[in-house]
């Protein structure tokens, strides 16, 4: 026995010797960071005056607590409305609400990268540093299409952080994220990198590096950390069924967050490349029927009137495989791709064309303001009655126990008025089931101006029918 326990021992030792650095190194790593690069994490808090009134949560007092988090809590767990007892509601009133989000200083003269959805609205911005000093910023400028805002502070001599190169992350690579969860300010956790090169349905523009590092309301907008103390991203959401961290955390690349900061900072204004196309998919079904080897590329569905792609003879079934020489594996790399490059600048496309490549020049133009123009992100289009869709995958199905559904990537609108919301599955218009987004098209074609459709929603857990009134805009 006594034999056995020492060769145990000397083999524990000797595995010990042999092993890839243990997370404890890591540990350590992680303290050395916050303690080197943490002072230049700042808090952000905001004020805001929005609508109250009009109804309260079944059996809640109509004095909604002004705490922005308390109030999602109320809005999440009592979500029935209307007057409790038959009172009558209170009409609506402007009330401060107030938010919390993180950021961290990039210049020691006091500009502060944090989310465009943390101060979207405020009327009053509010940085904390790590030393207890309180300024009053101004936003520099925010741009909603990649969550990104810079603010400004009258400061001098401030911590900065230290920019690293996304491109040089790997998946499994340790990270760390600083930020003020539910206002904790200061609060480090730590994780690997995921997955890189993500796209979301609602955010086309944006290459989003994937982390199972834990980021809860208010790490919104905080730097993400690579060993070295190189902030490699910006926190900005998460995935979640239930409201909270359930371990897909998403950063936006600071390379792509810093082209639109230099933009902001300099001129205020945010110019992306537009071709005025609408695309999809290249399924596996569609790939052999138009003879490509195997699903890839961007497949045109729409192109715009009047717009660069007509203008340089892109057709509706031409399939594009490279942009300005870069392969587009996925649709989803295509408005990306476009939207990096300035207005004006002439660039090569290889397309599929009736079993061929085909190499064609396009002079991009300006991404306009108005979605209902530009398309979803420059690419996607909005359909009658204001929504823009898309179809389920099949993991999206299964994930969901859905044999059909059209998932609601933005509203506008009829589609707003009426109550769809971002997030949602339309089921059926009118009873019947929608398969694909040109069924849907069909189907609120066929609705005169004025009359509503009966829209089937999966919201969540539950379903509900929602009247979508076309308005005819």
């Amino acid at each position: 026995m006594r034999k056995f326990l020492i060769a145990a021992a000397m083999a524990l030792s000797l595995a010990a010797s042999i092993a890839p650095p243990s997370f404890a190194k890591d540990v350590v790593d992680v303290a050395d960071l916050v303690e080197k690069h943490g002072s230049a994490v700042v808090n952000i808090s905001t004020t805001k005056l929005v609508k109250r009134g009009g109804g309260s949560p079944e059996g809640m007092p109509f004095n909604m607590p002004d705490d922005e988090q308390m109030q999602e809590f109320f809005r999440r767990f009592f979500p029935g409305q209307g007057g409790q007892n038959g009172r009558e509601a209170p009409p609506m009133r402007e009330i401060p609400s107030r938010g919390e989000g993180s950021g961290f200083i990039v210049s020691a003269d006091g500009y502060i990268l944090t989310n465009a959805h943390v101060v979207d609205g405020a009327e009053e911005v509010t940085v904390k540093l790590i030393d207890k000093r309180k300024f009053t910023a101004k936003v520099i400028g925010a741009d909603a299409r990649s969550d990104v805002a810079v603010l400004k502070i009258t400061a001098t001599n401030l911590p900065t952080v230290k920019l690293g190169d996304p491109a040089k992350l790997r998946v499994g690579e340790a990270v760390a994220a600083i930020g003020s969860p539910f206002g904790f300010e200061n609060s480090v956790t730590a994780g690997i990198v995921s997955a890189k090169g993500r796209s979301l349905p609602q955010d086309s523009y944006v290459p989003f590096i994937q982390t199972d590092v834990p980021i809860n309301p208010g790490n919104s907008g905080g730097p993400l950390f690579n060993m070295q103390g190189e902030v490699v991203g910006i926190n900005s959401q998460i995935y979640s069924r239930n409201g909270g961290y359930q371990g897909v955390s998403f950063a936006i690349p600071i390379d792509v967050a810093m082209e639109v900061v230099n933009q902001l900072k300099t001129g205020g204004k945010i110019s992306r490349g537009w071709l005025g196309v609408v695309i999809q998919e290249v399924t596996a079904d569609l790939a052999e029927s138009f003879g490509l080897d195997r699903p890839r590329g961007a497949l045109i569905s729409q192109v715009a009137d009047d717009g660069p792609a007509e203008k340089s003879g892109l057709l509706a079934s031409d399939v594009i495989l490279k942009f300005d020489g870069k392969l587009v594996e996925n649709s989803n790399d295509l408005p990306r791709m476009v939207g990096m490059v300035k207005p004006g600048v002439r660039v090569l496309l290889q397309v599929w064309r009736k079993g061929a490549a085909k190499e064609m020049n396009v002079v991009l133009g300006e991404l306009p303001t108005d979605p209902r123009l530009a398309g979803s992100k420059g690419e996607k289009a909005y359909n009658r009655g204001g929504v823009v869709l898309a179809e389920l995958s099949a993991d999206q199905r299964r994930e969901l126990k859905l044999e059909h559904g059209l998932l609601v990537e933005e509203t506008t609108g009829d589609a707003a008025r009426a109550g769809i919301r971002t997030g949602d599955i339309i089921l059926a218009v009118n009873n019947a089931e929608m398969r694909n987004v040109e069924a849907f098209r069909k189907a609120i074609a066929a609705v005169p101006v004025g009359k509503s459709a009966a829209i089937l929603v999966r919201r969540g857990k539950e379903s509900m029918y929602i009247p979508l009134k076309i308005s005819g805009e």
